[in-house]
């Protein structure tokens, strides 16, 4: 399967105003390992290092095309112990610069796991923990982190004009929030309002409609990112085919939920 994918990589023909030429998939689900490495690919003085909040088994995520293709270093933080010791023995022998670490992570964990990074101002950061991940970056970046290259999961049931985002429940489990699994994470609007006022830059958002990502300009040259026209929003495609409801129909099916405004 991921050689499959792997070759959508040769396949692109590459416009480098445009984020949706860059997509391709070797181990990420949604296009996300070419937007990634496009990026990466243009940091003025990179560190070769990442870290995943959310990175699953260490195969199908954000960084394993950076682990195991480009051999960065870095760190996979995943709650599930049985999908963290799958990509602890993975990377174990694919690149001993990644270290697979086993938590839970909440707003108020952040700092112990900070000090088990090389790197505070690492090229990327990636963070979908399909909750309360508004809560967990605010504290990550209380505590220091300034990553070059940022991904977000958003939620796109919320829809383009919400600045909103979950009430903090330290326990969150999405599949239990509500019946129908809608009601987790961030919208976009609400991460480019909390980016923006950490002085980052939107980039663009996945063409399936799962990821936001964001730059740090001081990382960058301005004539690379200035030129960029990504897409703003785009409809979370595997929801709106299981619901075969626009994002606005399906915000009915939750609006009295406990939401907080950004």
């Amino acid at each position: 399967m991921h050689c499959q994918r792997a070759l959508s990589q040769g396949l692109r023909n590459i416009d480098h105003c445009d984020p949706k030429t860059w997509e391709f998939s070797a181990f990420g689900q949604n296009g996300e390992d070419g937007i990634i490495d496009s990026l990466c690919a243009n940091i003025k003085v990179p560190n070769r290092y990442f870290i995943e909040i959310g990175s699953s088994d260490g195969v199908e995520n954000n960084t394993a095309f950076l682990a195991v293709v480009k051999k960065y270093s870095g760190i996979m933080i995943e709650g599930n112990k049985a999908a963290s010791a799958i990509s602890k023995k993975i990377m174990s022998s694919m690149n001993l610069g990644v270290e697979a670490i086993n938590i839970f992570v909440t707003k108020d964990n952040i700092p112990g796991l900070l000090q088990s990074a090389l790197y505070s101002d690492l090229d990327f950061f990636s963070l979908d923990i399909d909750g309360n991940d508004f809560y967990v970056a605010e504290n990550l970046f209380k505590a220091g982190l300034k990553p070059a290259v940022m991904a977000v999961e958003y939620n796109s049931t919320l829809g383009e004009e919400k600045s909103i985002t979950i009430k903090y429940q330290e326990n969150f489990d999405f599949t239990k929030a509500h019946a129908t699994e809608l009601f987790y994470g961030v919208s976009v609007k609400g991460w480019t309002k909390f980016f923006e006022g950490l002085g980052y830059k939107f980039i663009t958002v996945d063409q399936n409609g799962v990821n936001a990502f964001f730059i740090d300009p001081e990382r960058f040259e301005s004539n690379f990112y200035e030129a960029i026209q990504g897409y703003e929003y785009k409809e979370n495609f595997y929801e709106l085919r299981k619901f075969k409801l626009k994002n606005d129909l399906r915000f009915e099916l939750i609006k009295n939920m406990d939401f907080v405004n950004i």
